[in-house]
């Protein structure tokens, strides 16, 4: 055999080595897309958590706009507390779910959501909802105490609170404004 027999051989051999590579990397690209896709919304999904049944972790600090607020200032009723950043994707992508959610609930005033910054510089969320809208109360969270308090990892996670204080739901990643509603539902046929 030749130097350029053994030469186009190898070329060959090369070629249909990177063949198979890139086939074997688009199925498991496939896959993966595929589980994803079929996955559950984190609206209708259940996170586990400690607090699941007890009374929320106090939550109390400065809004964006300059006023106190605090979770039991909003006793009385259904409060989703959304640990949140202004970079991250998923919760720019949920933030019309949630502005959704609160006009659907400010008139009977019976809902609304406190936002908690995860991670980010008050300038910046301010600036995100001067673009995107919202007008919950968001507080900043310094030292990450008030997400230690939750056990929250990571942006964003979500906590149904019912009217008398009681964690009732934790969600890891987006909610939706449907998904609320029907929990809401849920919570207050059985009296909540």
């Amino acid at each position: 055999m030749s130097d350029v027999d053994v030469d186009v051989a190898v070329s060959r051999s090369h070629r249909h080595t990177a063949r198979w590579a890139a086939i074997s990397l688009g199925v498991v690209l496939l896959l993966f897309i595929a589980v994803l896709a079929t996955r559950k919304s984190a609206a209708d999904k259940q996170a586990e958590s400690p607090l699941l049944g007890k009374q929320a972790p106090s939550l109390t600090g400065t809004a964006l706009d300059g006023s106190q607020v605090s979770l039991s200032s909003m006793h009385g009723k259904w409060v989703v507390v959304n640990f949140m950043a202004s970079w991250c994707v998923p919760c720019q992508e949920e933030h019309p779910e949630l502005v959704k959610f609160t006009q659907r609930h400010q008139g009977a005033g019976d809902a609304g959501v406190l936002g908690v910054i995860f991670d980010d510089t008050e300038p910046n969320v301010r600036h995100f909802f001067d673009r995107e809208g919202g007008s919950w109360p968001v507080v900043s969270d310094p030292g990450g105490h008030t997400a230690l308090d939750f056990g929250v990892r990571g942006p964003p996670e979500s906590f149904l609170i019912d009217p008398n204080g009681f964690v009732v739901w934790k969600a890891i990643g987006q909610v939706n404004a449907d998904g609320l509603e029907k929990l809401l539902s849920e919570g207050k046929a059985r009296g909540g």
